[in-house]
């Protein structure tokens, strides 16, 4: 085992000495001659690249896996618990600099860049926590005809080389929800971040390896999600899949994997119900909620809060503080703590938001504010007088914008299962009956009251219906899941 680093990158030349180790971590591959993948990258990241592995590289990649996680899967849990810790604790000491590669890879105003280092110092804590909370089972035989005098014991054991898929939302927070929980318990892990996003990746196995991870137990491939996968996943030697991403690649991921363990995490199109009986004195603190759901990080989040259906006698006094709260949003640089939205994270994503944009306007949908381009984002944009069957309210957006409806008299539960998503769903309501009825009667993964739906506890139970993923995630939940 490696033993604790306390050399910290500053003492090394300074913040940006990042660029540096991450270099250093892809240039690891560069013994298999392979092409460099075509993406261009931005301020201090520009001059990086990263590889587009091939069938010969995946392959050594699989056998070096699982040779690892042979001698991995022998550590005590102590040992892999410290490991965790101690990289939390190393992430914490290199916050900024880990902050600034999401931020500039990621296309993520600083200030969240730095929420996100601060929920993945958490994600990696109880990872380590929750692990040494793993126990077996005494099964009394004896309630059977013939168990007399027989006992049984189960105990928990690792199930071989994981594989990640990641996006580019999260770059940091998600792969350390795939990886916090497989090496906690004895795994490897191959992990494929987003092209857009894979230097903070590279910056975590950094950070575990200088914290005591063998070598290569954790590994990073990139290049061309579809074809990375389709050689990986034909290897017996992965044993499970986590993905995060679409519901597209999600189906044909689900139709590779046969028999192996896999979750799917595939996104939303967020709801929230506020009821006539809420506390009049809160629709100010509901307001800020709501725009911090809808507009944090442009919307690019899979439980963004997409969809506000409002009872008739509050209606018009939401929506009011909504668009004001909305107008007084900042676009500016990434750099800058008091920048609330910035460029999304490519033109395509530009491109296709207008476009549904327009697409509702032109059904009869009405913009309130926003809905216009601006420079390389979108102004955060509050839409009302949709229908269900515009891509605004029936596809995840994953972007800027936010439906606002009345319910005018129709049933809020038909309203919101009305979807063919199911993954987070938030209510606002003073009334205990109403909270308790509807908790029960909605179709989501989970049921958030007096909340916005964007709202999520990495250490929480997080599933999807419907269209919405395939399993649990959530720390306690894939510990259970990353072991046979």
């Amino acid at each position: 085992m490696n033993t604790y680093s306390k050399i910290s990158l500053k003492q090394r030349g300074g913040k940006l000495e990042y660029t540096k180790v991450i270099e250093n971590e892809i240039q690891k591959y560069s013994n298999y001659n392979l092409n460099t993948y075509p993406y261009e990258y931005t301020d201090t990241l520009q001059n990086l690249e990263i590889y587009d592995f091939n069938e010969l590289a995946l392959a050594d990649v699989v056998a070096t896996a699982e040779e690892k996680y042979r001698e991995y899967r022998t550590t005590t849990l102590y040992e892999r618990t410290e490991i965790l810790l101690n990289t939390a604790r190393l992430l914490e000491k290199h916050k900024e600099a880990m902050a600034e590669i999401i931020s500039y890879e990621a296309k993520k105003p600083i200030k969240f860049a730095l929420q996100e280092v601060d929920r993945s110092i958490q994600t990696l804590k109880l990872s380590g926590i929750e692990a040494s909370k793993l126990e077996g089972e005494y099964i009394n035989l004896d309630v059977a005809a013939n168990g007399g005098g027989r006992d049984a014991f189960t105990k928990y054991e690792s199930l071989g080389v994981v594989y990640a898929m990641t996006p580019f939302n999260f770059p940091l927070n998600l792969v350390i929800h795939k990886a916090g929980p497989a090496l906690a318990v004895g795994n490897s892990i191959i992990v494929k971040p987003s092209e857009k996003t894979p230097f903070s990746t590279y910056f975590l196995k950094y950070l575990l390896e200088q914290s005591g991870l063998p070598e290569n137990v954790l590994q990073v491939v990139t290049g061309d999600g579809e074809k990375v996968s389709d050689v990986l996943l034909s290897y017996d030697e992965i044993k499970k899949l986590s993905f995060t991403g679409s519901v597209r690649v999600g189906k044909i991921l689900k139709n590779k994997i046969g028999l192996r363990k896999l979750t799917l995490e595939l996104g939303s199109t967020s709801a929230l119900y506020i009821s006539k009986n809420v506390n009049k004195e809160k629709l100010d603190d509901i307001a800020d909620q709501i725009v911090n759901g809808a507009f944090s990080y442009n919307g690019q989040v899979c439980i963004s809060t997409q969809k506000v259906f409002i009872d008739d006698e509050i209606y018009d006094s939401v929506l009011d503080k909504v668009v004001k709260r909305t107008k007084l949003l900042k676009y500016g640089a990434l750099n800058d703590k008091k920048t609330d939205y910035s460029d999304l994270i490519d033109v395509h994503s530009q491109k296709r938001i207008l476009e549904w944009i327009q697409e509702a306007e032109q059904a009869g949908a009405k913009v309130i504010t926003g809905g216009t381009k601006q420079e390389g984002a979108i102004a955060p944009t509050v839409i009302t007088n949709t229908s269900e069957n515009m891509k605004v309210c029936s596809e995840e957006i994953f972007g800027p914008v936010v439906v606002v409806e009345n319910v005018n008299g129709r049933n809020a539960v038909e309203i919101l299962n009305d979807s063919r998503f199911g993954l987070n769903v938030g209510v606002f309501t003073s009334n205990l009956e109403e909270a308790l009825q509807l908790s029960n009667d909605l179709d989501y993964g989970q049921v958030l009251i007096n909340d916005v739906p964007t709202l999520r506890f990495d250490h929480m139970p997080y599933n999807g219906r419907r269209n919405s993923g395939y399993g649990t995630e959530g720390i306690k939940m894939r510990l259970k899941k990353c072991r046979s």
